[in-house]
């Protein structure tokens, strides 16, 4: 009964507040601007990813509020080591959405916002597979997104089939709110869906519907024509960088030619990685049973600036591969240099027992000009580990093994 009530006075102190309350200037009022994305003074925009945080699991047992209170713990014990964070990003699996029920589904929000509310940070959602379920509406968890101005989360494809976290984020050199700005960077979001359709069940069966696990083609089309007349008005290609839940088949063939720990740095306990498509990756050939997702491939591929891919989903792996041309000559697209990553478990929700942490990005100024950028994940105990450059000798470049840490919900 105790534990009852203190859950509830954490979920009440995380309600969002109406728009009465946020000022007219487009700042809310935990101080985060919520004006257009900048590098800082220093010449550097910071990136915190946070995924598969699997909030709301069996709220009717003891253990289930315990995980998400210390899911709340780990993103402020990484948020006070990053104070100086540009943009939160939650990549996808924020509520276990098959645990949950129809009234409340979407308020779990509220706990995750927190973290970011107090500290005045802005922050910018995927969705994954496991918030689209019976009693969760992906649409009606980005309303609840929405209710804070310090969300950046949006939905820029509106077809049947595309999911709901497709859109894109400009970041400027300086601050800017003038339309004619060109960004220094753009951050791609794509909903790589998956999970069952709210509300829907087999008219036969009785069975929840099932929705398609990979970016929709209809994405893909918005993507290259919106990435196109980006380029045009900037006179140039932008660099970029990308987030989708689910990884991609690329990562699971390069995962099955072999990672090296001090060469690709990170976990890699779920082999193998299961990815967009439908069909599991079956061996050296066949590439074919996991087809769905070659479009999205071949659009990344054909982007120049692309940098990195970030996803999740995997709980058990951490490492980030650069996906070059020769290294999958099987391969029906050939790859261009983006580098493929993982980020950290963050929530004590989910399957695992690994360390909770985030991946942090950093962009530099400096940096940009090659196509270069820094990343590493800072872990709830406070280490930094993983810390690599993503430039054009990642995949060469020796660097310290990351330890495979774990971590349990601790006692009452």
């Amino acid at each position: 009964m105790v534990f009852t009530l203190v859950f509830g006075l954490l979920l009440l102190a995380a309600l969002p507040r109406g728009p009465a309350q946020q000022t007219a200037t487009g700042t809310s009022i935990s101080g985060a601007q919520t004006g257009p994305l900048a590098f800082d003074s220093d010449g550097l925009f910071r990136i915190s990813i946070f995924e598969d945080l699997h909030f709301g699991e069996n709220a009717w047992e003891a253990w289930g509020p315990r995980q998400d209170v210390y899911s709340v713990r780990v993103m402020e014990q990484i948020l006070d080591a990053e104070p100086q964070t540009s943009l939160v990003v939650l990549n996808g699996d924020l509520i276990t959405g098959e645990n949950t029920f129809l009234e409340n589904s979407t308020e779990y929000m509220d706990q995750i916002a927190k973290p970011m509310l107090d500290r005045g940070l802005t922050w910018a959602s995927t969705y994954g597979n496991h918030d689209s379920d019976y009693n969760i509406s992906a649409s009606l968890l980005l309303e609840r997104e929405q209710r804070w101005l310090n969300s950046r989360t949006s939905q820029m494809v509106h077809s049947d089939t595309a999911g709901v976290t497709n859109y894109y984020l400009p970041v400027y050199l300086e601050p800017c709110d003038d339309s004619d700005c060109t960004p220094a960077l753009l951050l791609w979001f794509f909903d790589s869906r998956g999970g069952f359709q709210f509300q829907q069940r087999d008219g036969v069966t009785g069975e929840r519907v099932g929705r398609p696990g990979w970016v929709d083609s209809t994405v893909v089309d918005w993507f290259k024509q919106t990435n196109q007349d980006l380029v045009s008005k900037a006179g140039r290609p932008v660099p970029a960088l990308a987030f989708t839940h689910i990884p991609t088949s690329a990562s699971l063939a390069l995962q099955a030619k072999g990672l090296d720990p001090r060469l690709q740095p990170g976990i890699n306990d779920d082999v193998p990685v299961a990815q967009q498509g439908d069909l599991p990756y079956p061996g050296k050939v066949g590439y074919e049973e996991c087809e769905q997702d070659i479009p999205f491939l071949e659009a990344l591929a054909a982007t120049p600036g692309f940098m990195a891919l970030f996803s999740a989903h995997n709980h058990g792996n951490t490492w980030c591969y650069k996906w070059d041309n020769d290294l999958l000559p099987d391969f029906p697209v050939k790859g261009n240099g983006i580098n493929l990553c993982f980020g950290q478990h963050s929530g004590y929700g989910g399957y695992g027992r690994w360390i909770r942490g985030a991946r942090q990005v950093v962009v530099s100024r400096e940096k940009l000009e090659d196509l270069a950028i820094d990343t590493y994940i800072r872990l709830e105990s406070g280490a930094a580990v993983g810390s690599v450059t993503l430039n054009a000798t990642y995949g060469q470049d020796v660097y310290p093994a990351t330890p495979n840490d774990q971590t349990r919900l601790p006692p009452d």
